[in-house]
C-alpha cells in the first residue's frame, strides 16, 4: 500500500493573532474609558446639570476631533508603533523621537495607577490588602507590603497575556467589557426606576454650589471629563496586529465613541437618583464612590457587584494600555535609538519580549506610593503628544497630498482648522487647570522630562548615525566581495537600510508578521516612503 504524503502542519504561531473588529472596539474602550468608574468627581465639582452637559459636549470638542485625526493617520499609516510613525512621517525623526519617548515616560506613572486602583477596590472587599496593612519588609526607606505584592501579581499576569500578542489582549478585553458593563447596566436600570417612580429630577441643579458661576463649573469640569475621554491614539501602536486596520479602525473608533458616551451618561444619570445630600449624595462624590452609590440605590449586593466590575475594569485598562505603550520602546529600537535587543521578537508569538517585560518592570516600581505623585506631569505630556499628531496630519496633507488615505477627514481645511483650534484650546485649558491645581511643581516635572528628552536625542542620534555608517561600510565591503546579490540588508534591526529617507518608516516590512500586508497580500503600501 502506497503511503499518501501528508503536508507538514501549518505553524499557527507564524504570525501574531490578529485583532478583529469587536476586540478592537473593546481595546479602544479600555484604552480610553473602562466605564463610569472615575467620572464621579465631575458632579461634586461642577454639579449635575453641568456634569451631564460636559459628558455630551466634551466628545464634540475633544474626543471626536482626536478620533478623526487617529482615523485618517491610522488608516494611511497602519503600522506597529502607530503615532510614533505618524509624527516621523509628517515632522521628521526629531519630533518622532520626542513623541515616542515622552509618551512612554508618561506611561510610567499612568500605568502604575491601574494596579493600584485594582488593590483599592480589592481592599474594600478584603481589608487585609489595604496599603500599609501588612508590611513585609522595608528597603531604602520604601515599604514593601502585601498591597504592592498584589500589584506586582496583576502586572505579571497581564504581562504574560501581552506576550501572546494584541489579538489575545483584544479577545480578553471583550470578556472584560461584558463583565464591567453588566454591573453598570444593572445600576442604570435600578437608578432610572427610582427616578421615574419617585419623580426625582436628576438635574436638580446646574452647578455644584449656589454661588458657583457657570463658567467656573464648565472649566473645572472640563479638566476632569477630558481626562476620562483621552487615549484615542493608544490602539494605533498595535495597528500591525489588526485585521484590515484601513477598514476596521474608523468603524471601531466610531462605535467606541458612542459606547463610551453611553457608558458615562446612563450610569451617571441613574446614580443621581441618590440626590444631593447624605453620605453618598452627589455633593460628596469622589473617585471610587460608585460602589457606595450602588449600595445606596439597591443595598450591599449591588455594591459588591459594582466593586467587582471595578476590579475587572482596572486590570482590563492595564492590559489594553500595556499592549499600546510597550510598542514604543520597540519602535525606538527599530530606529536605532535603543539597543537592538529591545525589539527582538519571541519565536512563537512574534512579540517584543524585552520591550513588554521592561515596561512592566518600570510600572511595578512606580506602584510604590512615593512615586504616584509624579502623575501631575501626565496632562502636559499627553497634550504635547496630541498636538504633535495634529501637526503631523497638517504636514502630511501639505507634503503628501497623494498619500493613500482610506479614511479622510471630510470638510477639507475648514474641518482641519476646527479640529486644530478645538484640540489646542482644550489642551491649553487643561494645562492651565493643572497649573492652578498643582502650581509650579507640575511645570517643573514636565520641564525636567521634556528637557531630558531633548538632550537625549543628539547623543542617541549620533550613536545611531555611527552605527548606520559602520553598517553601510560592512554592506559595501560584502558587496565588493560577493557581488550584487540583491540583498537589501536587515530591515528589522537598527534601521540600517530601511531608514534611508527623512520620513520613511524604518523597520517596516510589508510582509512582516506585524503588517496587515501579511494577511491581505496586497501590493506596495502607501506607508512606504
Amino acid at each position: 500500500m502506497t503511503a499518501i504524503p501528508v503536508a507538514p502542519p501549518e505553524n499557527r504561531w507564524a504570525t501574531p493573532k490578529r485583532v478583529s473588529l469587536v476586540p478592537l472596539v473593546a481595546l479602544i474602550f479600555f484604552s480610553v474609558s473602562g466605564g463610569a468608574y472615575g467620572i464621579e468627581p465631575l458632579f461634586s465639582t461642577s454639579g449635575p446639570g453641568m456634569g451631564i452637559l460636559l459628558i455630551l459636549v466634551a466628545p464634540l470638542i475633544y474626543s471626536v476631533p482626536h478620533a478623526l485625526v487617529c482615523a485618517e493617520l491610522g488608516t494611511a499609516i497602519p503600522v506597529e508603533g502607530g503615532y510614533y510613525h505618524w509624527v516621523k512621517r509628517g515632522l521628521g525623526r526629531f519630533w518622532a523621537f520626542q513623541q515616542g519617548l515622552l509618551q512612554w515616560v508618561c506611561s510610567f506613572v499612568d500605568m502604575a495607577l491601574y494596579p493600584v486602583m485594582f488593590t483599592s477596590y480589592l481592599s474594600s472587599l478584603i481589608g487585609a490588602v489595604a496599603p500599609g496593612k501588612h508590611v513585609l519588609f522595608e528597603l531604602a526607606g520604601i515599604q514593601v507590603d502585601l498591597n504592592w505584592v498584589i500589584c506586582v501579581g496583576v502586572i505579571v499576569l497581564f504581562t504574560l497575556l501581552n506576550l501572546m500578542g494584541a489579538g489575545w489582549v483584544g479577545d480578553s478585553s471583550v470578556a472584560f467589557a461584558l463583565i464591567c458593563l453588566t454591573p453598570m447596566l444593572i445600576l442604570t436600570v435600578i437608578g432610572f426606576y427610582q427616578l421615574i417612580t419617585e419623580g426625582t429630577n436628576p438635574i436638580s441643579s446646574m452647578t455644584a454650589e449656589q454661588g458657583q458661576s457657570t463658567w467656573n463649573a464648565f472649566g473645572s469640569g472640563l479638566f476632569i471629563v477630558m481626562w476620562n475621554y483621552s487615549g484615542w491614539d493608544s490602539v494605533s501602536t498595535v495597528a500591525g496586529e489588526m485585521e484590515n486596520p484601513k477598514k476596521h479602525l474608523p468603524k471601531a473608533l466610531l462605535w467606541s465613541v458612542l459606547l463610551i458616551i453611553a457608558g458615562y451618561l446612563l450610569p451617571s444619570l441613574a446614580s443621581l437618583a441618590v440626590g444631593p445630600g447624605g453620605e453618598n449624595g452627589w455633593k460628596s462624590w469622589e473617585d471610587g464612590a460608585l460602589p457606595d452609590i450602588a449600595g445606596e440605590l439597591a443595598g450591599p449586593w449591588l455594591q459588591y457587584v459594582v466593586t467587582i466590575g471595578g476590579l475587572f475594569a482596572s486590570v482590563a485598562m492595564f492590559s489594553a494600555l500595556l499592549a499600546s505603550y510597550s510598542r514604543l520602546p520597540s519602535s525606538l529600537s527599530h530606529d536605532g535609538y535603543l539597543p537592538k535587543w529591545v525589539s527582538k521578537e519571541s519565536k512563537r508569538y512574534k512579540m517584543p519580549v524585552a520591550s513588554i517585560v521592561g515596561s512592566s518592570v518600570v510600572y511595578a516600581l512606580f506602584c510604590f506610593s512615593s512615586f504616584q505623585s509624579l502623575v501631575i506631569y501626565d496632562v502636559f505630556l499627553t497634550n504635547i503628544g496630541i498636538l504633535l499628531e495634529v501637526a503631523a496630519l497638517i504636514a502630511l496633507r501639505i507634503r503628501e497630498p497623494e498619500l493613500e488615505r482610506p479614511y479622510k477627514i471630510p470638510g477639507g481645511w475648514w474641518s482641519i482648522g476646527l479640529i486644530t483650534v478645538s484640540l489646542t484650546g482644550v489642551s491649553v485649558w487643561a494645562a492651565i487647570e493643572q497649573y492652578s491645581e498643582e502650581g509650579t511643581k507640575a511645570v517643573v516635572y514636565c520641564l525636567i522630562v521634556v528637557g531630558a528628552s531633548l538632550l537625549l536625542y543628539p547623543a542617541l542620534a549620533a550613536r545611531k548615525a555611527a552605527r548606520d555608517a559602520a553598517a553601510a561600510d560592512r554592506h559595501a565591503a560584502n558587496g565588493a566581495d560577493s557581488g550584487d546579490s540583491g540583498d537589501s540588508g536587515d530591515t528589522g534591526g537598527s534601521g540600517d537600510s530601511a531608514d534611508t529617507g527623512a520620513y520613511d518608516l524604518s523597520g517596516w516590512r510589508p510582509d512582516s508578521a506585524h503588517s496587515d500586508k501579511a494577511v491581505s497580500g496586497t501590493g506596495t503600501d502607501s506607508v512606504e516612503a
